[in-house]
């Protein structure tokens, strides 16, 4: 079987495919065993009826040999059983049947009557059951005798269908519970891993349960500690240099004002002010990183985006909120906050003007998208640009695009409010930038 149609087949998940998987081997070796049971029984049962047949036969002969002939026909309805009857007529011309059961019952008949009888065991006229039989034989005074032998029917109680149901039902109850016991640790490892955030802040997975699990749980744990304490460095050193360069900076602006020469004075100022921005969102980037204890709580998404376009309006920037989102979200408000005018002030210095809205994307989800008529990113950089330091060598160069920050402070930010920041083209030109949040981080 292709992987394709063994995907096709069975279900996506692990719990289903290892339960699916166990259960339809299990039913199928415990219908098996029911199976076996009632061929076993069934053979029993033939075994027996012809154990009684020959005997029950044996005797109503012996009965009808001690009869005057006249009174044998008054009788012969009294002998009659459930599965057989007794008629006084001749065998027709018909081959012996051939079949085990057949020849099981001539050989217990000619033992039950003697050598004295030759009982010859045939197929019934026109019947289509091989089991349907006649035996027929004579008596001593040359009267025929024939025993039409019905199919055995295996009698299956009622209440056996119900108690396979039944057991089929335990063994999948019991295939549920055991898979998800095995699969749990796979289950709560995944959701680990999918709750840390940028700070790689959780609570350590239990390291206890069968062995496997155990040691499973502490290499996660170490990995997260390891990977936590190395970003961490990483932050550290990135806010150490740009804090200490600070010291030099300044320095330097004091030298600066004592040098005669107008223009390398000019040109001195515009090389200390790009290196004050670069330092100053390196801090930025870095408090970024290490500040998250902004406590959740719920917002009015509608009011605090009026409020940030009203702060744009009175400082004169085109920027204008479109739609009206009614729901309240659980989120942190200033991280969120920050993150639009991020994107807004990133579009503002390439459009002549920016729209936000804001709008559903799921029962559980909503979407700021931060939207500008600006000359756009190639499709190949879209990811690129979210992150740390990157920036655009053709409009969005370092004259307007800043030190390449700002959409990596708005793509961590995001993160940690369980968010996703994409970017994406606009028809007709210009940038969507696409913030989805669920409604309760």
């Amino acid at each position: 079987m292709s992987m394709r149609w063994r995907d096709t087949l069975l279900p996506r998940s692990l719990f289903g495919r290892v339960a699916l998987i166990l259960f339809f081997g299990l039913a199928v070796a415990h219908l098996l065993s029911f199976g076996l049971v009632i061929y076993e029984r069934m053979q029993t049962s033939r075994a027996m009826m012809i154990a009684y047949v020959a005997q029950d036969v044996a005797t109503s002969v012996a009965m009808l040999e001690r009869m005057p002939m006249a009174e044998r026909a008054g009788w012969i309805d009294r002998l009659n059983r459930p599965n057989y009857r007794y008629t006084l007529t001749g065998m027709t011309a018909a081959a012996p049947a051939d079949n085990a059961f057949a020849q099981s019952l001539a050989t217990a008949l000619s033992s039950a009557l003697g050598a004295r009888y030759s009982p010859i065991v045939v197929p019934q006229t026109g019947a289509r059951d091989p089991l349907q039989l006649r035996v027929g034989l004579k008596l001593s005074d040359g009267m025929p005798l024939a025993v039409d032998l019905l199919p055995p029917a295996m009698a299956i109680s009622l209440w056996v269908p119900a108690i396979l149901i039944a057991q089929l039902g335990v063994l999948a109850a019991f295939t549920w519970l055991a898979v998800r016991v095995a699969t749990r640790p796979l289950s709560q490892l995944a959701h680990a891993a999918d709750s840390l955030g940028p700070d790689l802040r959780a609570e350590p997975l239990p390291e206890d349960g069968p062995t496997e699990v155990a040691r499973a749980s502490t290499a996660f744990n170490a990995m997260r500690q390891r990977i936590a304490d190395h970003l961490a460095e990483r932050i550290q050193i990135l806010a150490a240099i740009s804090h200490d360069l600070q010291t030099p900076l300044t320095r330097m602006q004091l030298r600066i004002d004592l040098l005669d020469n107008n223009q390398l004075t000019a040109k001195l100022r515009d090389d200390l002010d790009m290196m004050q921005t670069l330092v100053k969102e390196g801090l930025a980037y870095a408090r970024t990183a290490q500040e998250t204890t902004e406590p959740a709580q719920s917002t009015d998404l509608h009011a605090l985006l009026d409020s940030l376009v009203c702060d744009y309006a009175d400082a004169g920037r085109p920027v204008r909120l479109a739609g009206h989102f009614a729901r309240p979200i659980k989120t942190r408000p200033m991280a969120l906050r920050r993150i639009v005018t991020n994107l807004t002030d990133n579009a503002l210095n390439f459009a002549g003007a920016v729209e936000i809205a804001a709008e559903a994307e799921a029962p559980d989800r909503v979407v700021i998208a931060v939207r500008d008529r600006g000359p756009g990113i190639p499709a190949d950089e879209l990811t690129s640009v979210l992150q740390p330091f990157y920036r655009l060598e053709g409009s969005r160069n370092r004259e307007t695009g800043g030190a390449g920050l700002g959409l990596a402070i708005a793509q961590q930010l995001a993160a940690s409010l369980s968010g996703t920041l994409t970017l994406a083209n606009r028809d007709g030109g210009g940038l969507e930038a696409r913030l989805s949040l669920p409604l309760a981080t």
